[in-house]
């Protein structure tokens, strides 16, 4: 196909023939080898030593969702990178954050925002958040071959319903397996313990710079226990990123606003280390 184009200077035939709006059925039609999942692995013995990307959560707020990630990548008992990026805008109205197998997640969202897209061009209008969803589940079920294997994917897929007019929170497993959390989320390794931290604090009437305020203090509470979640590094100006998605779209928090807010928690840290705690009826 690229030879082809080469000689001629013109498109395949297969770029110009209407078909699916889906690009991984175009993919898979014209070129499978190309899909993640159609990828044949070498035998292996034992577990296959890759980066792996940790902790992810997210909460809604009344007016949309704030979607964030710890900056640390751990190979076993190693910190692979210290400020890897684990949250993507999937499209102007979503995004993802990535937990597992950094390599192949980081090319399952670049793929993710082609389909997306590309149901754009071809249909003239944005999939709906719930569409959103669906497709990112087809793909992680894809990766199921290499989830067996170890290098496993598990997404936390945010975004601003425009019919619904609410942020909402989808989690998956890595079957693909899609649940709709409500209020708030977390995924990765850490994950226990940034659920737990929010389990406590969170409120349906947050405002926006209160749940991102939020999501920082568990993302901290999440590196206090676990050891591949890394906290805010001040040392080396290595802060969480922090994404806010309303009805104006998507938008990430800048560095400095991110040690901002990291830094006021970090003060109040050397108060009260275990952080601050919802109060008692």
């Amino acid at each position: 196909m690229e030879a082809n184009t080469r000689s001629t200077g013109r498109l395949p035939a297969a770029f110009l023939t209407p078909g699916s709006s889906s690009f991984m059925d175009f993919l898979g039609e014209h070129s499978p080898e190309m899909l993640p999942g159609n990828r044949v692995l070498p035998p292996v013995q034992g577990v296959i030593e890759a980066p792996h990307g940790t902790t992810i959560v997210a909460a809604a707020f009344p007016g949309g969702v704030v979607l964030a990630g710890d900056r640390r990548a751990t190979m076993g008992n190693m910190i692979a990178q210290r400020d890897i990026e684990k949250v993507f805008p999937a499209d102007e109205y979503s995004a993802v954050g990535i937990a597992g197998t950094a390599g192949l997640a980081v090319e399952m969202v670049k793929l993710f925002q082609l389909e997306l897209e590309h149901f754009e061009k071809v249909e003239g209008a944005q999939l709906s958040l719930e569409g959103k969803a669906n497709r990112l589940s087809t793909m992680i079920r894809s990766n199921l071959g290499m989830a067996m294997q170890g290098l496993a994917v598990v997404p936390l897929f945010a975004g601003y319903d425009v019919d619904r007019a609410k942020g909402r929170i989808f989690s998956y497993d890595v079957t693909g397996g899609r649940s709709e959390e409500n209020g708030y989320a977390a995924t990765g390794s850490g994950s226990v313990f940034a659920r737990g931290s929010m389990k406590k604090l969170y409120r349906n009437d947050l405002t926006e710079q209160e749940t991102t305020t939020l999501v920082i203090q568990a993302l901290y509470d999440a590196a206090d226990d676990d050891s591949a979640t890394g906290g805010p590094d001040v040392a080396r100006r290595i802060y969480p990123i922090v994404t806010v998605i309303t009805e104006e779209g998507f938008r990430r928090l800048s560095d400095d606003e991110s040690a901002e807010l990291a830094r006021a928690i970090l003060e109040k840290r050397l108060e009260q280390p275990d952080g601050p705690r919802a109060a008692l009826l």
